[in-house]
């Protein structure tokens, strides 16, 4: 004889309805992909301090004319990673609600961020006090 739970339209105890039980097979997939990304964002920020010696290791290697021609592409592309990884990965954390990965992404944001400071403080700011005086 049928419960009274399952004349009001619910199933029987033990067996949750599919949208509840959360096994549906779009949910995983995004799952999987969020987490392949997270992987390859980080794989591709730790790519950046190799691209930045790149010109120098070449010219060790033998070849000056890398550092002299491309040298500058080199060092564009390692400031463009070591940007654009973290954000885009703290976006996918978000999305794909990744508490760990975020704060993962953050602390790359600022390993990222300090050297950058430092070149634009150093590089660019400081060099424009005329001797003598204090900036």
């Amino acid at each position: 004889m049928p419960s009274a739970a399952y004349d009001a339209g619910m199933p029987p105890s033990g067996i949750a309805p599919e949208g509840r039980r959360g096994g549906s097979s779009s949910t995983g997939l995004a799952s999987a992909r969020a987490d392949r990304t997270i992987r390859a964002l980080s794989w591709w920020w730790a790519s950046a301090p190799l691209l930045l010696f790149a010109p120098a290791i070449a010219q060790a290697m033998g070849l000056p004319d890398v550092r002299r021609e491309v040298g500058w592409a080199f060092a564009l592309m390692a400031l463009f990673t070591a940007v654009l990884a973290p954000a885009a990965g703290l976006v996918v954390a978000r999305v794909g609600d990744r508490p760990e990965a975020r704060g993962r992404f953050l602390i790359m944001a600022v390993l990222s961020g300090v050297p950058i400071f430092f070149f634009l403080f150093f590089g660019v700011l400081f060099p424009e006090c005329p001797d003598g005086y204090h900036c």
